[in-house]
């Protein structure tokens, strides 16, 4: 099917992961020659004790050793829906927290759940169980898990015990299923207190797309009247950012941030996806406009951030240029430089993912052994060599052999996107380190 075939954009945004896929052939022998290469990542690799958060976290040390002073960290999933997938990056926050003064946990979700969920993780404010189901329900998102809650509540817990030094919840993505009234509320309120006189002109510009503000009732409208919104959006962002910030510079800023996530909503929406031309240029758009969000994060907070994502987002390079032409991960390295982002890839050997369908139900999808010649098939015979079951390794300072095998295009899993699941790919091109699961489970959806 393609992807412009479905129901709508915003509909397919969280889908980079759910998209229905044939099971792979089972592996047969490797090809002889690939010895040395299995050589290679064997003596690299660091074997991980749990993909669970609790417990001795002692075996991430190497994963700290290749992040360094790394300020953003980019943990992709290689599918979403899985229960080791989703655990593991509870369990990397948690030793990012308390080993390597990481303080904000971003995930590719709306921007405005990010800040209902923050203000739970910060004071307190709301039910996470309540909010996560408002925000992530009826298929919006695949968050909706046991897993989700889970680290949301540790959280707020760390912060109950540590008020010294809270931690932080981001949703780094656009405002999905609809342009939340508290953006609009905020950026008006700010106007009204600071800026009295401008307070019907700012009305004008937002009256009729917070009218439109739910997905579907905006995607209605003719591609003409969706393009002249967006720009009512673009000139109240471009109106903010020309006023004097006054005394109280942080208002000013988180405002004019909140106004560039509505217009970048309605920017995207107003992509017309009937034309099957317009899908890489909305998707490269969506890639870049979570960078900026992220990358506003670090830069007005200061805050080191575990960025959560599909690998087809946080990798520095795309897995399939067809459709998705430029990754959040190269904007991020070209917004913050390449010493300030590191992508963390994950691949596997088999597994289950739970997913929410565009009609809110939940379905399990089962991923068979890799395919004979894949990059997985060959990294389990690197966990049958060293009898890790799960394993990571640092590609850029893998021996020479591996380096090189990591550099040329194999076929390589990418869960989620329509067609072949295998695609020509180089992990080390994508990811300076790769976590390598031999199996995960399907997630624990809350509903």
């Amino acid at each position: 099917m393609s992807p412009v075939s479905r129901r709508s954009l915003l509909a397919a945004l969280p889908a980079l992961g759910l998209a229905a896929t044939a099971r792979p052939a089972q592996a047969r022998t490797a090809p002889t020659g690939d010895e040395p290469v299995v050589a290679a990542l064997a003596r690299a690799s660091r074997p991980l004790r749990s993909t669970e958060p609790s417990g001795d976290l002692g075996d991430l040390r190497p994963l700290g050793a290749a992040i360094g002073d790394v300020p953003v960290v980019g943990l992709g999933e290689v599918a979403h829906g899985a229960h080791e997938l989703f655990t593991l990056k509870h369990r990397v926050f948690r030793y990012l927290v308390e080993k390597k003064g990481f303080t904000t946990f971003a995930l590719e979700a709306g921007w405005g759940a990010g800040l209902r969920i923050d203000a739970y993780v910060r004071h307190g404010t709301g039910d996470p169980r309540a909010i996560m189901e408002e925000e992530f329900g009826n298929g919006a998102w695949p968050w909706l898990v046991q897993e989700y809650l889970a680290l949301i509540t540790w959280m707020r817990e760390h912060n109950v015990r540590h008020p010294e030094s809270p931690v932080r919840f981001m949703g780094n993505d656009l405002a999905y299923p609809r342009i939340d009234d508290m953006l609009f509320e905020r950026v008006l309120g700010y106007v009204g207190r600071r800026h009295p006189a401008l307070r019907a002109r700012f009305d004008g510009l937002y009256g009729e797309l917070w009218t439109h503000a739910a997905e579907a009732d905006f995607s209605a409208l003719p591609p003409a009247e969706r393009r002249r919104l967006a720009g009512l959006a673009r000139r109240a962002v471009s109106t903010l950012e020309g006023l004097r910030p006054g005394p109280d510079r942080a208002a000013h800023d988180w405002a004019v941030q909140h106004a560039r996530v509505i217009e970048q909503t309605a920017t995207l929406l107003s992509f017309d996806l009937k034309d099957s031309a317009s899908w890489p240029e909305a998707m490269r758009y969506r890639d870049e406009l979570m960078a900026r969000n992220t990358a506003w994060w670090y830069r007005h907070t200061g805050h080191k951030i575990l960025l959560s994502g599909h690998n087809g987002h946080t990798a520095y390079e795309t897995y399939d240029p067809t459709h998705y032409p430029v990754t959040q991960g190269a904007y991020l390295r070209e917004l913050l430089g390449e010493d300030h982002y590191l992508s963390v890839g994950t691949t596997f050997g088999r597994g289950a993912a739970t997913v929410p369908g565009d009609d809110g139900k939940w379905r399990t999808e089962e991923f068979g052994a890799p395919r004979a010649g894949s990059s997985e098939e060959l990294l389990e015979r690197v966990g049958h060599e060293t009898r890790y079951r799960d394993f990571l390794v640092d590609l850029r300072t893998a021996p020479p052999a591996a380096r090189d095998w990591s550099y040329r295009a194999r076929p390589t899993r990418d869960i989620g996107p329509p067609g072949d699941p295998y695609r020509p790919f180089a992990l080390g091109k994508g990811h300076g380190v790769l976590i390598h699961l031999h199996a995960f489970r399907a997630a624990r959806p809350l509903s």
